[in-house]
C-alpha cells in the first residue's frame, strides 16, 4: 500500500516550497493530499533576493489546488506530513484545526519535514517544541525559541522524526531525509 502524505498549505505558500515536496512525493509513488482552510486554487508565491535589500521580495507565482479542507483532515489517515513554508503558515497556523492536525504528528513519531516559515506554526503548538531542534528561515528564529525549541543555524537538521530546512534551497536534502524517515530507512545528514 501507498505511503499517504499531508502537505498543508494557504494563499501565499512559497511555490518551490510546495511544487518541489509535491511533485516528489508523487514520483516516489506516494498519495499526497494538499489541504487548506477551504478547497480552492491556492496563489502561490515566489520569493526572491535583490542585491541591495535588506529583506525578500515576493511575486505572484502559479496556481495550485487543494484537494482538500483542514476541516476533513483525519491526521491519523497519513504517515507523514510537509508543512512548506512562504506567507500561508502565518495566518494557516490560526484555523482552529491545523494545531491539532501538526501535533498528532509530533506525538505518533511519524516524519515531518518543515521549511522556512513553517516553523511560525510550531509556535500555536509550543509543547510539541519542548527540547526539540530544528533550523527555519532566521525570522522565525525568535518564534522557535518562545516556543521552547533550539533554533540550529544551519541549513538542514534531522531531529528524530522532524526535519527542517532554512529555505528553498534546501529542499533536496529535506525531501531526501522525510522521504527516508517515511520508507523507515536511514539517510546519513547533509
Amino acid at each position: 500500500m501507498s505511503k499517504k502524505v499531508l502537505i498543508i498549505a494557504g494563499d501565499a505558500v512559497e511555490a518551490l516550497e510546495v511544487f518541489y515536496p509535491y511533485y516528489r512525493c508523487l514520483e516516489a509513488g506516494f498519495d499526497v493530499t494538499i489541504a487548506a482552510p477551504s478547497v480552492k486554487k491556492l496563489q502561490t508565491v515566489l520569493h526572491d533576493f535583490v542585491d541591495g535589500m535588506d529583506t525578500y521580495i515576493e511575486r505572484p507565482a502559479y496556481g495550485l489546488e487543494a484537494n482538500d479542507a483542514f476541516e476533513n483532515i483525519q491526521p491519523e489517515q497519513y504517515d507523514g506530513l510537509i508543512i512548506p513554508g512562504g506567507r500561508a503558515p502565518e495566518y494557516i497556523r490560526l484555523n482552529e484545526h491545523v494545531p491539532t492536525i501538526v501535533k498528532h504528528f509530533f506525538d505518533t513519531n511519524k516524519p515531518i519535514a518543515a521549511v522556512c516559515h513553517a516553523a511560525q506554526i510550531f509556535a500555536t503548538i509550543p509543547e510539541v517544541l519542548n527540547g526539540r531542534e530544528l533550523t527555519a528561515y532566521i525570522a522565525c528564529k525568535p518564534e522557535v525559541q518562545v516556543a521552547g525549541g533550539t533554533y540550529i543555524e544551519q541549513n538542514l537538521h534531522v531531529d528524530q522524526n522532524l526535519v527542517s530546512g532554512h529555505a528553498w534551497p534546501d529542499l533536496p536534502g529535506l525531501m531526501k531525509e522525510f522521504i527516508s524517515l517515511l520508507e523507515g530507512s536511514v539517510v546519513e545528514v547533509l
